[in-house]
């Protein structure tokens, strides 16, 4: 029996909501309906242009109420900027409460609800969840799938298990934002400075939801987050997208999250962050621009690594902006058909793309 295609709005149009509404528009079991925007020079135009392709016949718009009125069955949520959550957990809570389902990479920490930093929010959003009887599921590629669920797959192999380690190693000069690649993250910057990376605490918030989903998944509890940072400098001026990294100063980066189980770091997210493949060279590193690697020390041992883009290692920007958006677009008819609540990839069967395979 045929059904209606689920009607979707895409939340924003950067690099996610483009590609979302570019695989929306190719399937046929979804309808795009709707497209919000923040910028006014972007209102009245059409959907499929600024997304980067021809036109589709819809209309971009900042009036919420409007899109609201389209009754959709779900929302793809894509917006970004320095305060995502805080600006979010609004629209989030105004979508749920009027039963609209809502996929999302913006908040990665909702990724496993239970451990979100926010609980008050947490709360809010699980109470118009069911006031509207609708769901909401975060994703993305890390965290999402390469820190989490793709080491829980692997896991289905183990008959014991030590310590489950994922890493992802990445060549960032690509990243054009100067405030978050600095002031956030110290590139650029002598190792005496203090990015918001160091603030205490941070680290641990940060990983907490993909090392706290893997151990529900494990049936084991988490006693404590231990982070670490280490940065290491560039012996040499390196030219990025969002400046140039002067000799001397901070050219990688890598943060360490570890879960402790039964008195051991048995749950370990590791972040390597360079802006040229030379700095750090005894860091773990790869031929491609973004490398996903899980390492599971048990019986078996097992080791995979996972890179995105093409074959000669380059494109992963791009590849990566894709699969995260590709979680939660090829979630949606999973998410709807899910009983109303805040849900994690534990909740869900694995979302296989429909219509993907051409």
């Amino acid at each position: 029996m045929a059904h209606d295609p689920i009607r979707v709005v895409v939340w924003s149009t950067g690099g996610v909501g483009s590609i979302a509404i570019d695989a929306i528009r190719r399937r046929p079991d979804l309808e795009l309906v709707g497209v919000w925007v923040h910028s006014p020079e972007k209102v009245g135009r059409d959907a499929g242009e600024l997304a980067g392709g021809t036109a589709i016949g819809v209309a971009a718009t900042n009036d919420a109420d409007a899109l609201l009125a389209l009754q959709p069955d779900c929302v793809v949520y894509a917006a970004s900027g320095p305060q995502r959550d805080a600006d979010a957990v609004p629209d989030y809570l105004r979508l749920l409460r009027a039963g609209i389902n809502i996929v999302s990479t913006t908040s990665t920490s909702l990724v496993y609800p239970p451990a979100y930093f926010a609980p008050d929010w947490r709360d809010q959003l699980a109470a118009a969840a069911a006031s509207g009887n609708a769901s909401f599921y975060a994703s993305g590629i890390f965290p999402g799938f390469g820190s989490d669920q793709l080491a829980l797959v692997l896991t289905t192999q183990s008959k014991s298990i030590r310590t489950v380690k994922a890493t992802e190693v990445a060549l960032n000069d690509h990243y054009p934002v100067a405030s978050v690649m600095m002031d956030g993250m110290g590139f650029g910057r002598p190792l005496d400075f203090d990015p918001m990376l160091k603030t205490p605490g941070f680290i641990e918030i940060a990983w907490s939801a993909p090392i706290h989903l893997i151990a529900e998944g494990l049936g084991v509890k988490v006693t404590e987050i231990r982070g670490s940072l280490d940065r290491r400098v560039t012996d040499r001026d390196i030219d990025v997208a969002f400046g140039t990294v002067k000799a001397g100063t901070c050219g990688a980066v890598c943060t360490r999250a570890a879960g402790v189980v039964g008195g051991h770091e048995a749950i370990v997210i590791e972040h390597i962050i360079r802006m040229a493949r030379d700095v750090a060279p005894d860091w773990l590193s790869s031929e491609h621009d973004a490398t996903y690697r899980v390492d599971i020390e048990g019986d078996p041992d097992i080791h995979c690594a996972m890179t995105l883009g093409d074959a000669q290692g380059h494109g992963a920007g791009r590849g990566a902006m894709a699969a995260t958006t590709m979680r939660v677009v090829n979630a949606v008819p999973y998410v709807v058909e899910a009983p109303a609540g805040l849900l994690s990839s534990l909740d869900l069967p694995i979302t296989l793309p429909r219509h993907a395979l051409e």
